[in-house]
């Protein structure tokens, strides 16, 4: 079946037929995961301090991740707390842009730690993480990388946070003091 030209075209140029509305679409993509709180002491939420803050968090076939509040907060201690979780996403996100970033440009990382940390502020009762420090320590390969791979790894730190998700979607003010090495 021979196909029609669209109204408007031109002999003298080559029909190519371009999806103009999809090209104006963002991609999406759905997340979904479940919260169930397990620290229901036998009165609920009777009094402030007649409950537990531990929780489980589920998402679909990965594993379950036990949380809780900061012990500031009467939490368990050994449990990741939301704001620990909101540093853990801003770190990750980073780091899997830059690995993305790294292997496009040519600089072969082979080691990678981020000592990050970060500040909640609380005024009047409301409290709002206003800075996450990155720190991360990058080690890459010399013998595998481009010829100015260091200076590159360094710059593309900059280049990771511009596109990471998470720190895209916070007005937290986010800082990186990077360090890269040559192994």
């Amino acid at each position: 079946m021979k196909k029609s030209k669209p109204s408007g075209y031109l002999a003298s140029k080559p029909w190519v037929l371009v999806n103009f509305e999809a090209l104006k679409v963002m991609a999406t993509h759905q997340f979904e995961g479940s919260l169930e709180w397990s620290g229901n002491l036998g009165t609920g939420t009777s009094a402030y301090d007649q409950y537990g803050r531990n929780f489980e968090v589920d998402t679909a076939g990965k594993f379950p991740i036990a949380g809780s509040a900061d012990p500031a907060f009467r939490g368990d201690g050994q449990r990741i707390n939301p704001e620990d979780f909101f540093m853990n996403a801003l770190s990750s996100c980073h780091m899997l842009w830059y690995f993305h970033l790294c292997a496009d440009a040519g600089v072969v990382v082979i080691a990678y730690r981020d000592n990050y940390s970060g500040i909640l502020e609380i005024a009047e009762g409301v409290g709002r993480m206003t800075r996450v420090q990155l720190r991360p320590h990058v080690t890459i390969d010399a013998s595998k990388s481009v010829a100015n791979a260091q200076q590159l790894a360094l710059d593309l730190h900059h280049r990771a946070h511009e596109k990471c998700f998470i720190a895209n979607s916070v007005t937290t003010e986010v800082l990186c003091e990077p360090v890269v090495e040559m192994g």
